[in-house]
């Protein structure tokens, strides 16, 4: 059974979705994100499961993010639908590439995998049964949250993850152990719902994106290869560069969906730092009738109170503008309902 939304999203409902059921066959589309895949793609698309509990039709689409080897060649060998990036353009990019193919081909539920054989096909049962049962909207393999299925990565990495985990999980008010994980299930909503835009990786926008709009998420424990077989990862290839980009991906989207608290921060860091100076300067004058010589803290002051009042400025802008960015978000989410209901019904 899969469901039919509303006509606008839960994006900004403090009430519970209400949902329809209908009879018809619930479609899965597996995403295979890769490039240069081609020593791991066919094991990985062979060994994902065609029959499913509660799923009637499995769909897989590779999107081969400028691949030069045999990544898209055998991808078709195995019974994969291929989307093709001209050049690479970026694990964001291939992902928002697999979730437009997918809402053509109408489907239900999507997953995502990748494609160089670190998760196993095996689990996807797991991750997609909460979605069907309808616990869950949103369902992400989790590395961390069972001890004894983690895996072996160095300290560093596994380091990382914990504070982007925590980072997260206080930034959604949540607990999760794991948002950097690769293999994940959304439902028909969550995935119409989301609107990512970053190139260079989709995993914790996800997080802070479905968290905004109230979905369901659940973690799910399964067991993973800590280091690639072949090759080396281009999204951790380096941690610094790795770090500095998903630091910048989850400060855009704080500043774009909490512009008030964002900016409203560091408007107050300013009269913070202003106050004192200016306790200083005035001190001085009623005491000696000059500024001089901390004529430099008046200035500071004013200085800093003047980038206070624009912070706050910007953080009213800002707000005006989340308003457009919701009813956008919702003409996004009906266009592609449109969409997706064409596919269901030219499968």
């Amino acid at each position: 059974m899969s469901t039919i939304p509303l006509p606008t999203p839960p994006a900004n409902s403090e009430t519970p979705e209400l949902r329809v059921l209908r009879p018809d066959a619930v479609h899965l589309v597996v995403l295979v994100p890769a490039l240069n895949e081609e020593k791991t793609v066919g094991d990985v698309v062979a060994r994902i499961p065609r029959e499913i509990p509660g799923i009637d039709r499995v769909e897989v689409v590779v999107v081969s993010d400028g691949s030069t080897d045999r990544t898209e060649e055998i991808a078709r060998e195995k019974g994969a639908k291929v989307v093709r990036h001209p050049r690479p353009c970026g694990v964001g990019a291939a992902f928002q590439s697999g979730l437009r193919k997918a809402f053509e081909l109408g489907a239900d539920i999507v997953l995502n995998i990748d494609g160089d054989g670190q998760f196993r096909p095996e689990d996807i049962p797991k991750l997609v049964a909460p979605i069907v049962s309808g616990a869950a909207d949103f369902v992400t393999a989790s590395r961390f949250l069972d001890p004894a299925l983690e895996p072996e990565m160095p300290k560093l990495k596994r380091w990382g993850n914990r504070q982007m985990s925590r980072l997260v999980s206080f930034l959604t008010r949540s607990t999760y152990h794991d948002v950097s994980c690769g293999m994940r299930a959304y439902s028909r909503d969550a995935a119409l719902s989301l609107s990512v835009v970053e190139p260079f990786t989709y995993t914790h926008e996800v997080f802070l994106h479905l968290s905004a709009k109230r979905m369901k998420i659940l973690e799910v424990p399964i067991q993973v290869r800590g280091q690639r077989e072949f090759g080396k990862s281009r999204v951790a290839r380096s941690l610094v560069r790795y770090g500095f980009n998903t630091l910048k991906i989850i400060a855009r989207f704080y500043r774009d969906y909490h512009p008030l608290r964002f900016f409203g921060w560091m408007s107050a860091a300013c009269w913070v730092l202003a106050t004192p100076l200016l306790v200083i300067c005035l001190t001085n004058y009623f005491a000696t009738g000059s500024f001089s010589p901390h004529r430099w803290a008046g200035f500071a002051a004013t200085v800093l109170g003047i980038c206070g009042v624009a912070f706050l400025f910007m953080g009213v802008l800002g707000d005006m503008l989340h308003r457009q960015r919701v009813y956008l978000e919702e003409i996004l989410y009906n266009s592609r309902s449109l969409v997706s209901a064409d596919g269901r019904r030219n499968p």
